[in-house]
């Protein structure tokens, strides 16, 4: 929001500086960007009065101006075709540098001296047509600075505004914020006298169709105005905040607009069929276009200003083309309204479309301020433009509904604040920014909120507000108290920053993906029509289709990262997301879980020498491998791998394992990616993964940390080779040595498989080291030789083998 001291002045008496000014208001939660001087290019134009003028000798088009500056008689060669005796002008002197670079310097043209220059108002970059030297009032004093004789010796402020405060994007609101901390009463504009608002025996009907999207529509008619330039203490108005003057009309509008903060829009009732105004969505396939002559293809939400026929604006963003105000225009519709912020802020994005109109419109305008600002843009047009109101108008305001009260604890508000306050000064704060409170009794207050402060609607909010009048520099400075103990953390937050660090341990690296997902991720995947993971919840307000249902599984983001780095010829992968999924259910909301899911594709050892490493890919083993290393470091034991007779579709059933927990349940899975869902992604090379469900693994109980002091005495290791069916898995022998519960056995390590040549057919030998060590003593052979001979008979009972002999 751009604004001048001297506008600001003219609704508050204040003598702040401009820089004390911009530092009270950033204390006040507007933050000030910049505080520049107006027009310092300027400084060395002066008023000047033309004597007298002759034709040049050497040239048609140039004449001789004799012309005073206030110190004496000079002469300008000047080629305006405006140029007379007696005219008031401005003059650039010798030396003068020019808002566009250019020094000003005497010289000779076509052979007649020039010592200066008569400037035109575009060339001063203050606005108006290239075709003249400016024409200025003739009661001006030669040798008066141009910036003092115009009134344009300003300062300009700049706030950057946060959303929820459109009260100050307005000249009004911020005297009202000023007024706050000064003291000062503001200084409203007065309209003159106007007939009532009756909506009766008018030339123009107004039928607003739908009422949440414009709440209030007001409306007057104005017959005989005659569109002309603005005076120029309105253009120097707009052209400071940097707003191009078209004619008094537009200009008074956006006058009004900057003022209130309520955007205004003309129409030429004269283009308006059957001189009707309806509010209404857009029909399919509708288009329309806007003063930017830009054609516009709308959607249905979209919420249109129309005549009997056809739009005629986009509502809250842009007038129409087609009813835009003209020098031939003599009849004028004016409106103003309140529209639905959210409604005006879809049709903007939608559009592109970012206007005056719509930045405050997207952050709400004050519903019961339409009529204050159509009467004082009326008046106003009456004034500049000549012509009359006619008799009566409309006020459509069905779709107002009234802000209840808020009660604010005077007790509270001390507390949280912590000063001391009584209801007689807060009440007093509030009135300073026109925000009535009366007191029910001693200890609380009711306030009522004005329709121009959207943003409060709770006590904490008229809580904030106590504390940005009193002076966030006036709250007292105390430190925190902070308890000597340790706070507790999450446990479940604690889960994924382990598993996290285990996986990158492993040379993972960790991807974060949205949550909202596309609804073709399960095409992609080859998930049936019923299956339960196509049950997802579904945004009302998506930023794309793209992003239109919360996710149920972490894989088709996972794989996507897997796509994209193939592209960028990034082929050996191992990417790992841990993130929540939402299941929805009876309840309101979705049951929301912590899954962890991981993918491997490409070499077994990525980045290593191929020289030394080979070409080696990863296989189901692999994928196998992270999951163990990940349960057995965070010790949960009781987890098993087992395989799924009937894995979802995603998953190649020859490679897959189902993850369960110690009472049966499936908390996750891993192997392969099938190749019609690889191929859904497309993706041509073969995927590992594994999906594992951290919110009910966090659940399980964990095995508890144990310790036990370094050994004294060395390990003593013995071998055994042991010849059993070829069908017995080396893993389920190494578990039954380690499920002895023999205290002496330390580690069993299968060290190698050998079939052929002296094994007989059928059979297999298995060769494991058991290391043996005693904490309290070295190791006597006699003493290993009793557990080693119990391991081998129980070897062979078990599993039908025998000792290799050869």
């Amino acid at each position: 929001m751009k604004f001048t001291i001297n506008w600001l002045k003219n609704y508050l008496d204040f003598d702040l500086s401009a820089q004390a000014l911009a530092d009270r208001l950033t204390m006040l939660g507007l933050e000030v960007d910049s505080v520049t001087n107006l027009y310092p290019e300027l400084t060395g134009i002066r008023v000047a009065r033309i004597v007298a003028v002759q034709p040049h000798p050497n040239a048609d088009r140039l004449q001789l101006c004799d012309v005073d500056d206030g110190e004496g008689v000079r002469r300008v060669v000047c080629g305006a075709p405006n140029a007379r005796a007696g005219l008031m002008t401005a003059l650039a002197m010798p030396g003068t540098v020019m808002p566009g670079g250019l020094v000003i310097a005497a010289a000779k043209i076509r052979g007649e001296a020039s010592t200066g220059m008569l400037c035109s108002a575009s060339e001063l970059g203050i606005g108006g047509a290239k075709s003249g030297i400016m024409e200025l009032a003739g009661d001006l004093r030669p040798g008066q600075p141009l910036t003092e004789a115009l009134g344009l010796r300003d300062t300009l402020v700049e706030v950057d505004l946060t959303p929820n405060r459109p009260d100050c994007a307005s000249v009004i609101g911020l005297a009202r914020e000023v007024g706050g901390i000064t003291g000062a009463t503001v200084k409203h504009p007065v309209a003159a006298p106007l007939p009532a608002l009756t909506g009766s025996a008018l030339p123009f009907s107004v039928e607003v169709r739908d009422r949440e999207a414009c709440p209030r529509y007001s409306a007057r008619l104005i017959r005989g105005v005659k569109i002309a330039p603005s005076p120029w203490w309105l253009q120097r108005l707009l052209l400071a905040v940097g707003l191009r003057p078209i004619n008094n009309v537009v200009d008074i509008t956006n006058f009004v607009m900057l003022e209130y903060g309520q955007p205004l829009h003309a129409f030429d009732f004269a283009k308006l069929a059957g001189g009707q105004i309806v509010v209404r969505r857009a029909n399919p396939g509708e288009t329309m276009r806007t003063l930017d002559g830009t054609e516009h293809q709308l959607e249905p939400e979209m919420l249109l200003i129309c005549d009997a026929e056809q739009g005629v604006a986009l509502a809250g963003v842009m007038g129409g083309a087609n009813s835009e105000v003209s020098e031939a225009t003599t009849e004028i519709l004016l409106e103003s309204a309140c529209f639905n912020p959210v409604s005006i802020r879809r049709t903007s994005r939608r559009l592109k479309m970012a206007t005056d109109s719509s930045y405050r419109f997207e952050r709400g305008v004050d519903p019961d301020g339409t009529v204050r600002t159509l009467d004082r843009a009326t008046s106003l047009i009456v004034e500049l433009a000549g012509g009359t109101v006619v008799g009566g108008g409309v006020d459509c305001r069905e779709g107002l509904l009234a802000r209840p009260p808020i009660q604010l604890r005077v007790q509270r508000c001390a507390e949280l604040l912590g000063i001391a306050l009584d209801a007689e000064g807060i009440a007093a704060h509030l009135a300073a920014i026109e925000i009535p409170a009366r007191q029910l009794d001693g200890q609380t207050l009711e306030v009522t909120v004005p329709g121009f402060r959207v943003d409060l609607e709770r006590e904490i909010d008229l809580i904030e507000e106590v504390a940005r009048l009193v002076g966030y520099n006036e709250l007292p400075t105390t430190l925190p108290v902070v308890p000597l103990s340790f706070a507790d953390r999450d446990p479940a937050r604690q889960l994924r920053a382990r598993v996290a660090e285990l996986l990158i341990a492993q040379g993972f690296s960790e991807a974060i993906n949205y949550s909202f997902v596309t609804e073709k991720h399960f095409d992609q995947l080859g998930l049936a029509a019923d299956d339960p993971l196509r049950a997802t919840v579904r945004l009302r307000n998506p930023l794309n289709d793209e992003q239109s249902v919360m996710r149920t599984l972490l894989l088709p983001g996972v794989l996507e990262n897997v796509r994209r780095n193939l592209n960028h010829q990034v082929s050996d992968l191992r990417i790992f997301e841990t993130g929540k999924v939402f299941i929805p259910g009876a309840a309101e909301l979705p049951r929301e879980e912590v899954w962890l899911t991981a993918a491997l594709a490409g070499r077994r050892y990525p980045g290593s020498p191929v020289f030394h490493f080979g070409q080696g890919a990863v296989d189901f083993f692999d994928i196998k491998g992270v999951v163990e290393q990940l349960l057995r470091e965070m010790r949960y034991d009781g987890v098993k791998m087992v395989a799924e007779s009937q894995p979802p579709r995603y998953v190649d059933s020859g490679s897959a394992l189902g993850v369960l927990a110690a009472d049966g349940a499936v908390i996750g899975r891993l192997g392969r990616v099938h190749a019609d869902a690889l191929k859904g992604f497309g993706i041509k090379t073969e995927v590992y993964f594994l999906e594992l469900n951290l919110t009910a693994l966090g659940a399980l109980a964990a095995r508890p940390k144990s310790f036990r002091p370094l050994a004294k005495f060395p390990a003593v290791r013995w071998d055994l080779a042991l010849v059993v069916p070829e069908g017995v898995a080396s893993g389920e022998i190494i578990a039954a040595i380690s499920g002895l519960g023999e205290s002496l056995v330390e580690q069993v390590e299968l060290f190698d498989l050998y079939q052929g040549d002296k094994i007989a057919a059928g059979f297999k030998s298995v060769a494991i080291s058991i290391n043996y060590r005693d904490l309290d003593k070295t190791l006597a052979d006699a003493d290993v030789q009793v557990v080693h001979r119990r391991i081998t008979d129980m070897l062979g009972t078990r599993f039908g083998g025998s000792l290799r002999e050869n």
